[in-house]
């Protein structure tokens, strides 16, 4: 009996894969669990549109990705922060801060994207990472001054 996977199954296949199987294995394990449904020609159509709409997504995502690190690299964000008369800042900038001051001047980026060695806590220059998978990183450089 041919059924298409819905789920992965150990020592049977992956997600969306047309396997063999007996009849009794079929019905007695994977449809009662929903690991699998009957592969008929309809849902097998269905499931292969899925997959291509599926593919065009990603690769628009990962193009806008990509448009937004290109964007983003070498750009600068300032911010002014009160500080000790050792250039020690009154607290610390995380990717947090980062990701808002980002936003103020138009990119959308998550602050989980944003990678410091350590939050700032120091007047000066430094470097911020931009990885949005993929492989996908750019770089900005944070200025910190005192008000």
């Amino acid at each position: 009996m041919k059924v298409m996977l819905q789920k992965d199954v150990k020592d049977l296949g992956k997600v969306g894969d047309l396997v063999n199987v007996s009849p009794g294995y079929a019905r007695n394990f994977l449809f009662p669990r929903k690991l699998a449904l009957l592969a008929t020609e309809g849902k097998v159509k269905e499931w292969t549109h899925l997959q291509k709409l599926s593919e065009v997504k990603m690769k628009k995502a990962h193009a806008d990705r990509e448009k937004l690190v290109s964007e983003i690299s070498g750009k600068t964000v300032s911010f002014k922060m009160q500080a000790s008369e050792e250039d020690k800042l009154f607290g610390s900038i995380t990717p947090l801060e980062i990701s808002k001051e980002l936003s103020k001047i138009g990119f959308e980026v998550d602050k989980k994207d944003i990678v410091l060695e350590e939050p700032i806590k120091m007047l000066g220059q430094y470097k911020a990472e931009i990885k949005l998978g993929d492989s996908l990183k750019g770089e900005i450089a944070v200025v910190v001054e005192k008000i």
